[in-house]
């Protein structure tokens, strides 16, 4: 017990560093400043090699616990590598089989690659590390590196279409809270970026707190063809949490309703059409928390405020860190898996984790 209150309270001072720091940077940063860690110019992608760590268990308290709410603990990695661009995660996308994977840094650069499995005694696949893994950077309208223009802040994703390799990424740059659209069928990575046409009200999102979720809405769900748009902490006149609902068949804004100061860091779209909500909080009291909320979607509309239960929880007893990206996908046996990941802010003392959790119910 007390060699893991130790390390909690470690950690949560330490979490404090690379948080803070990233504030004050982002403060000071020009607005065309390149990124610290550019990626070669050559817009072709390179192959690195990922290590992989594994998780034991999520619980550092307590290694028997699996269950956290609505969710049951499947596997975890501690990511880590030589090449020198890879970090920030800051969201991903996941194939229909939870195989192929798309993910991005707040840096702005691709990694593509596979995640490898392994059946477990409880037959459980586990996830054992990464395959195939590539980097390179974005591209912007005019062929060029999108951190040459100063847009490297890229913090969400979605996807339109079930193959990645053939469809369309959404990409939405937070710090000039614009959103690009990337057809994947056109060369794959080296793709072009092309401007979507976003709401007045994306531009007035306050700095380095804007466009943080992104949620394509496929055929078959309410809201079919819309492009959802979740803002970190761009609060309205109740200090509700402000959102978008752009394209579709009801365009608007609408909100999402803000409790215990947390902020939104992602979102994915369950099959079943609700929206998992990803949302973290951190200060130097209460150290690092971590939640996910489930909204229904058909509950989304123009000018609605909408809000859900929490079905997951996390703090610095868990293996966590700054968690940024979420995805679901289903098995064929059925359940429904999320994979989570953190943004290590390239900092020394923080951690890329790539987790997975069954949704139980």
């Amino acid at each position: 017990m007390g060699t893991h209150l130790s390390r909690r309270r470690f950690l949560t001072s330490a979490a404090a560093f690379p948080l803070a720091a990233v504030i004050v940077r982002a403060q000071a940063q020009s607005a065309i400043e390149p990124p610290e860690k550019p990626l070669p110019p050559d817009p072709n992608p390179v192959a690195i090699d990922v290590k992989a760590r594994p998780i034991p268990s999520f619980d550092m308290r307590d290694r028997s616990h699996l269950r956290f709410g609505s969710l049951q603990f499947r596997s975890g990695l501690v990511l880590s590598s030589s090449f020198p661009g890879f970090g920030g995660l800051s969201g991903l996308r996941l194939d229909e089989k939870g195989e192929r994977f798309i993910s991005f840094s707040d840096k702005g650069s691709w990694f593509t690659g596979r995640i490898v499995y392994q059946d477990t005694e409880s037959s459980i696949r586990a996830m054992t590390g990464l395959a195939d893994v590539e980097a390179a950077p974005m591209l912007g309208p005019d062929g060029r590196p999108i951190a040459a223009r100063g847009w490297f802040d890229s913090e969400s994703i979605a996807l339109d279409g079930s193959q990645i390799n053939n469809s369309h990424v959404y990409i939405g740059l937070e710090r000039v809270n614009q959103v690009l659209r990337f057809d994947f069928s056109k060369g794959f990575t080296r793709s072009r970026g092309e401007l979507v046409p976003m709401p007045a009200a994306v531009k007035k999102l306050p700095y380095n707190k804007g466009l943080e979720a992104l949620v394509f809405v496929p055929k078959g769900q309410p809201l079919a063809g819309t492009l959802i748009a979740l803002s970190e902490r761009g609060l309205d006149a109740d200090g509700n949490l402000v959102a978008f609902l752009v394209g579709g068949p009801t365009p608007g804004p609408f909100s999402v309703r803000r409790t215990e100061r947390f902020d939104i860091s992602d979102a994915t779209l369950l099959p079943s059409g609700d929206l998992l909500v990803l949302e973290r909080k951190f200060s130097l009291v209460e150290g690092l928390h971590v939640r996910i909320r489930r909204i229904p979607l058909k509950s989304l509309a123009p000018g609605a405020l909408v809000d859900g239960p929490v079905i997951f929880e996390a703090d610095l007893g868990d293996e966590v860190d700054n968690m940024e990206g979420i995805d679901a996908f289903v098995t064929p046996e059925g359940d429904t898996v999320l994979t989570m990941v953190s943004d290590d802010n390239f900092s020394l003392i923080q951690r890329t984790l790539l987790l997975q959790f069954t949704l139980v119910d």
